[in-house]
């Protein structure tokens, strides 16, 4: 089934999307706030000109139907941004899926609500949409850094009383997601397109350390109850120890670092960490969460100030579809022979929420100099173009198959 996408016409939408929220050469569009209900209009009106049945529902997913005969693919990502951020990630999948459909596949398009997690749960839209998200979850989630009620938010943003839309079961036989890399893995080799081969799980936990506040002066070191120091053990022990145990692309990170009252001449009788840690893995995981558990159980043997650690998320690595791969690594070759690699994905997307109810894959552009959540976040219109006609052809080869 030969297809032709449109290149000229799919990059003019993109570059009209990013005038929606524009910051410097990148884009601020946080969930739900004006700038991103208005891209999600524009998004609406953009699936009404390709003929698809456009509707937005109370978590604010945008959703735009075939109304062909099947069988249909799924197609998409997100438009929300982080804050001061690049005008490509989530935004490419969307536009790329209208392209899909503009070239006449039989294609549903998606943008899914807060993939960058503005909200406490993040991912509210995929989760939304396959039936993963409570109303009570709805109920607690608050803004991140806003502190807003997630339900004050959909109020405000016109969403409050719509119904919660459900993927149709059985109506897809896939799911494709294009998106930037945000890593230097393609750009460092000369590669120009990678085909992912799963997406890994985050493991999240909050690590609170009691101290005791006290003068920063008359306060000798010996009678000291230090959090903030007990804080910066623990991240030290975790750095020596994590190498000796984690897989080749595990990651962990310290996100944040809150001591109280933090003032400079007191010392901190609080310290929280948000801790998580990544891999594609699921016994690597394991071993990592078991890990940290026994470098929190040693810190509190040894430390005058106790470290309580709760885990806040735990999520399964989402590997992708064989079958689905293997056009995208034909197509790859068609477009870009020798220019392209098979690879994982260090960050988190909505197709490892779809690859739950349906076979899914992934398709990433290089990211100039790997720069994401900035807003010099970049990639040439060249290597755009490129990846939606692989997308394109491979999703015309998985619909054959």
């Amino acid at each position: 089934m030969a297809i032709h996408i449109d290149t000229d016409r799919f990059l003019a939408d993109l570059h009209e999307l990013r005038k929606i929220g524009a910051y410097r050469t990148g884009v601020h569009r946080p969930t739900y706030s004006k700038e991103d209900m208005e891209s999600r209009r524009w998004l609406m009106e953009k699936m009404r000109e390709l003929g698809l049945e456009a509707s937005i529902d109370g978590i604010g997913n945008v959703y735009g139907r075939h109304t062909g005969a099947g069988p249909h693919l799924l197609a998409g990502s997100h438009i929300e941004t982080q804050s001061h951020a690049g005008w490509l990630d989530g935004a490419l999948g969307v536009v790329a899926a209208l392209a899909l459909a503009r070239a006449g596949l039989p294609v549903d398009v998606a943008a899914f609500a807060d993939e960058e997690g503005h909200f406490e749960g993040g991912f509210l839209g995929s989760k939304s949409i396959i039936g993963m998200l409570s109303e009570e979850e709805i109920d607690r989630s608050r803004g991140r850094t806003t502190g807003q009620m997630l339900r004050e938010a959909l109020a405000e943003a016109g969403l409050a009383g719509l119904p919660r839309m459900q993927i149709e079961k059985g109506r897809h036989k896939g799911f494709f997601e294009l998106h930037i890399e945000q890593g230097t893995q393609l750009e460092s080799q000369g590669l120009r397109v990678g085909v992912v081969t799963g997406i890994v799980a985050i493991w999240q936990y909050r690590i609170v350390f009691t101290g005791q506040q006290d003068h920063a002066g008359g306060t000798t070191m010996a009678e000291r109850r230090d959090a903030g120091l007990s804080a910066v053990r623990l991240l030290a022990a975790i750095d020596q120890e994590f190498p000796r145990i984690c897989g080749p692309r595990s990651v962990w990170t310290a996100g944040k670092i809150a001591l109280e009252p933090g003032a400079p001449s007191i010392i901190p009788g609080r310290a929280e960490i948000l801790f998580q840690f990544r891999d594609l893995e699921m016994p690597t995981l394991e071993l990592m969460h078991e890990t940290l558990l026994r470098l929190v159980a040693e810190s509190n043997r040894r430390e005058k100030c106790p470290a309580v650690l709760s885990q806040m998320s735990r999520a399964i690595p989402a590997l992708c579809d064989p079958n689905m791969m293997a056009c995208l690594e034909q197509a790859a070759q068609a477009h870009a022979p020798g220019k392209w690699q098979a690879m994982p994905s260090g960050a988190g997307h909505d197709a490892q929420y779809l690859a739950r109810l349906m076979p899914s894959a992934m398709l990433f552009t290089p990211s100039i100099g790997g720069i994401s959540h900035h807003w010099a976040e970049d990639t040439s219109d060249e290597d755009l173009a490129l990846n939606v006609r692989v997308l394109g052809d491979a999703a015309a080869r998985f619909l054959a198959n």
